[in-house]
């Protein structure tokens, strides 16, 4: 049995770990936040990173020292261990996050190397073929750092590094003067954007890659685990928070090139095209390939290693198939429908989450109050519920 991992597998588990934060929802996102951010962007994006790196590596710390999410969710009740997995894994998987990282990819790869105009049935072909790639990577979950982390994020790093550079050397243009929207606080507002990203909720269902990796890698004991997972964490936490940094940067600077920029996506189209002409928004394309084909691939990890673990009957590869096929399914059949159902569940049970990994991190002194637990997860669903009524004017 290993003592520890060597120096390199902890940096190949640290970048995987990174690439399934940085999907297809922060990559166009953080650069629209320093572009609305303007001259107030460091303070801006100091709340970003509290909610946006820090506390998703802190539910990702407080699952792997729990045991595994199951575990943590049986804290509030044991059939808890049962529920929870389950509904992580299908808000996050095929009902959620995995047909928009689909969508973001192909449709942006779609209009650049082929034509504008191009067919739904193409469309289609695309989806499937980056489906069959998602499930191919995800065959192996106990290997994905060596898939992902040596080779996927080391190109995505380098790619990203050719804008930021190229922002550097050749400013395209210059920070805009202060949104009012950032006006009075700017890093109240960077924070609750992070929080609206849904990070902790995406830490919790990683966690489970996170352990099959480190138990892959000879490290058995739990105690060893759990100092790993905090060292490989760490490492993710710097690398999210220098690309984050990067992206806000380069959104920062459309503040004069386009001041009428209405996301991260056109900012980024912007920034490469002006950079390096078409050849830059081919960058792009690659960029936003390599990403959301990174957090699929953990994410039908997550999913189908959390249902062969609770209906064993069938193995693995089967319920990643199964996952790989909803997802595509949903991605090319009226995908907006699913999300107003699954967006609004994800609402009521974010305060869940953030409740339970707090509590989390005090429970080697309220161990012994059963029902604190139940209380307070009970009483932070009821707030998601009554801000998911308020929202849509119901209370």
């Amino acid at each position: 049995m290993k003592q520890k991992l060597s120096f390199a597998n902890r940096i190949w588990i640290g970048f995987t770990l990174f690439s399934m934060f940085l999907g297809a929802g922060s990559l166009p996102f953080v650069p629209y936040l320093g572009f609305c951010a303007g001259s107030s962007l460091w303070r801006g994006m100091a709340g970003f990173w509290v909610s946006g790196v820090f506390l998703p590596l802190l539910g990702a710390g407080a699952a792997v020292s729990a045991g595994g999410l199951d575990k943590l969710a049986a804290r509030i009740h044991p059939r808890c261990a049962l529920v929870f997995p389950l509904l992580f894994a299908l808000l996050l998987g095929p009902l959620f996050v995995l047909p928009k990282a689909a969508q973001a990819s192909c449709l942006l790869n779609l209009l650049l190397f082929i034509e504008e105009n191009s067919s739904q049935n193409l469309y289609r072909c695309c989806l499937l073929g980056f489906f069959i790639l998602v499930y191919l990577f995800s065959l192996r979950p106990e290997r994905l750092s060596n898939r992902i982390g040596k080779v996927m994020v080391p190109c995505l790093i380098f790619l990203i590094a050719l804008i930021f550079i190229g922002c550097v050397f050749w400013p395209v243009g210059q920070r805009s003067v202060l949104s009012p929207s950032f006006a009075e606080h700017p890093f109240l507002f960077g924070f609750l954007k992070g929080y609206q990203g849904m990070g902790v909720v995406m830490s919790l269902a990683c966690s489970v890659v996170f352990i099959l990796t480190i138990r892959e890698k000879g490290v058995t004991s739990d105690n060893l685990i759990r100092r790993e997972a905090f060292i490989t964490a760490l490492i993710a936490g710097v690398l999210l928070t220098l690309i984050y940094g990067v992206l806000a940067f380069i959104g920062s600077l459309a503040g004069t090139g386009l001041p009428a920029a209405r996301n991260g996506t056109e900012i980024l189209s912007w920034a490469a095209n002006e950079l390096y002409g078409k050849n830059g928004l081919y960058l792009l394309a690659v960029i936003f390939f390599i990403s959301c084909l990174n957090v699929s691939a953990g994410l039908i990890c997550c999913c189908s290693d959390i249902f062969s673990r609770q209906f064993p009957k069938l193995p693995y590869p089967v319920w990643a198939a199964v996952f790989s096929g909803i997802s595509f399914a949903v991605t090319i059949i009226r995908p907006e429908l699913v999300f107003a159902f699954s967006l609004p569940v994800l609402n009521c049970i974010y305060p869940a989450v953030l409740v339970l990994l707090l509590l989390s991190l005090i429970h080697p002194w309220i161990c012994r109050l059963p029902l604190l637990y139940p209380f307070c997860i009970l009483a932070a669903v009821l707030a998601g519920i009554a801000a998911n009524l308020e929202k849509i004017k119901l209370l």
